[in-house]
């Protein structure tokens, strides 16, 4: 027995090095980032088609998506490397820790991008696929490269990147982008400012150290909160505004309206206390909010259907 352990240990070693380099390609993907893109694309796809779509075009589709994201993100992770050293919130991820080589992680996300692509063109359909890879494209450039070292106004443009998401999976379903996919599509980018501005206001100090002009840094944590608690009144008021162009019933009008006031008694309650405690639960009910009011365009769609 004491043979066989020994044996076993060369292949226990190797096995535990292969998991931990896989986890490491995996976090430089940004997991919690795709799975709130990927909230936001089957209740498109569901609203689109009047019901839930077949599984194998739903499963292409995410598939998909967290592919092309997990590459942008890759891709983003590998041109802010030296930035995210200095911020204490990001100094940890892959390739700032050394944990992996800037050439292989840039390689890694060309080749998510290249299969997401090749995946959605021939599951799905080239405009899915093209939209897809317009948002990657939008992110690395506009977003990264241009807005983010540049602009405290930066992820109000950049945001659309976020977005572009309802498109893909609306576009999926019909082939097209409709008036409804485009004012979803203004829900999640008008949100994507208040939502970022609050962790940026909880993390005020290492953009700052980073020199990335966020609006809490260039502007200061009250005008910044102001800015939120606009951008929250007018979110809610894009969500009620989508009875305009789809057909949602009761259920999404009350849920929205619910969660629209939940929403904003959140940016209330910064706007009077800007605080990093407080900023940080507007990012997290940020996230609730959208998934909730996501589901209940699902929701409400199967319950007409």
């Amino acid at each position: 027995m004491t043979d066989l352990a020994a044996s076993n240990q060369p292949l226990i070693a190797a096995t535990t090095r292969w998991r931990e380099t896989a986890a490491r390609y995996f976090r430089l993907t940004k997991p919690r980032v795709i799975e709130l893109l990927l909230v936001t694309t089957v209740p498109a796809m569901v609203l689109a088609d009047r019901a839930f779509p077949s599984i194998g075009l739903v499963l292409s589709v995410l598939v998909g998506g967290a592919l092309a994201a997990g590459g942008a993100n890759t891709i983003n992770c590998w041109i802010e490397r030296d930035r995210d050293q200095i911020m204490r919130r990001t100094r940890g991820r892959p390739l700032p820790a050394g944990e992996i080589s800037p050439s292989h992680a840039l390689v890694f996300g060309i080749v998510l991008e290249l299969v997401a692509f090749a995946l959605l063109w021939s599951t799905v359909n080239l405009l899915a696929a093209a939209l897809s890879a317009s948002a990657m494209l939008f992110y690395i450039f506009v977003y990264t490269i241009w807005l983010k070292p540049r602009s405290p106004q930066n992820i109000v443009i950049g945001g659309a990147a976020g977005a572009v998401p309802v498109l893909v999976g609306w576009a999926a379903v019909t082939g097209e982008v409709a008036a409804p996919a485009w004012m979803l599509f203004g829900i999640v980018f008008l949100w994507t400012p208040p939502h970022f501005w609050a962790l940026a206001l909880r993390y005020r100090d290492d953009y700052a150290a980073a020199s990335i002009p966020m609006l809490p840094v260039v502007k200061g944590a009250a005008r910044a909160s102001l800015e939120i608690l606009v951008y929250a009144v007018v979110v809610v008021a894009t969500t009620l505004g989508l009875a305009l162009v789809a057909d949602v019933g009761a259920f999404y009008l009350v849920a929205a309206a619910i969660l629209g006031v939940l929403f904003v008694a959140q940016a209330v309650r910064l706007y009077r206390s800007p605080t990093a405690e407080r900023a940080l639960r507007m990012f997290l009910f940020s996230n609730i909010y959208l998934a909730l009011l996501f589901a209940a365009v699902a929701v409400d769609t199967l319950i007409a259907s």
